[in-house]
């Protein structure tokens, strides 16, 4: 094993050494140098290789992410549109079909008045198929007959979901019903009917078309005939009874 001494170590000789070796390393640096280049090398250390400048306009160029609009409100004005029948008529050519679609136009004008997105569809509408909203009420209404006994309305919901096994759907749309009873009575002084709800409500089609999990259901505001002067010439009480159940529904009162 050799030993160098410190004297050795540091001898003048070996001091001039180390320093041309040092001025000669300086000297190459400086020659081959480039602040561009080194601004360069400094950037692909942090940020890897550079990006693809397609791309990259691309990402800028794309809209800022923003939440979806929340689903409007469903209300079918029942017997409306060029597919529908015109409902009930009465002697003096007043169709249901036209009283319906005047109270779904006034429900709709009120819950978008409210901040609400509601969205009036035909009987037969396209977009029954899939439809996906908080809620949705078809507005129908009753014999056009001048009878003591046929008056008030009545609420019903799809028989199909009753039957299905889908209890968090059909707590949403027994409690749509609750507060649709509740509130239209107490807006309009008629009559709940719940035993003469029909087949042709329970098994209305439009629950057969909407998304599963969307609440619905199905009113007939009164008879034509005996609830003529509600109907036809106050539609805006039977919209209010109408808004004010779905305002139940919808807000938890």
């Amino acid at each position: 094993m050799t030993t160098v001494t410190p004297s050795a170590a540091w001898s003048p000789w070996g001091w001039l050494w180390r320093t041309g070796l040092a001025a000669l390393a300086l000297a190459a640096f400086f020659i081959t140098w480039r602040p561009r280049q080194l601004a360069t090398w400094g950037q692909a250390w942090l940020v890897g290789e550079p990006q693809d400048t397609d791309m990259l306009a691309a990402l800028q160029a794309a809209p800022t992410w923003a939440p979806p609009p929340p689903a409007a409100i469903g209300i079918v004005a029942g017997h409306s549109g060029a597919q529908g029948d015109p409902g009930a008529t009465c002697p003096d050519g007043t169709t249901e079909a036209e009283v319906n679609r005047a109270v779904a136009l006034l429900v709709q004008a009120r819950l978008r008045a409210l901040g609400y997105d509601a969205v009036v569809l035909d009987e037969f509408d396209p977009r029954l198929h899939g439809f996906h909203g908080p809620a949705l009420v078809s507005i129908h209404a009753d014999a056009c007959l001048r009878r003591e006994d046929l008056t008030g309305f009545k609420v019903a919901l799809s028989a199909a979901l009753q039957r299905r096994d889908d209890v968090a759907t059909l707590a949403r749309a027994n409690r749509l019903k609750a507060c649709l009873v509740e509130a239209y009575r107490q807006a309009t002084g008629l009559a709940y009917h719940p035993y003469t709800v029909t087949r042709d409500m329970t098994e209305y089609h439009a629950f057969s078309e909407i998304a599963p999990d969307t609440p619905a259901v199905i009113i007939e505001v009164g008879f034509l005939g005996q609830d003529y002067d509600l109907l036809v010439h106050r539609p805006e009480v039977v919209a209010q009874g109408i808004v004010d159940g779905l305002l139940c529904f919808l807000e938890g009162n």
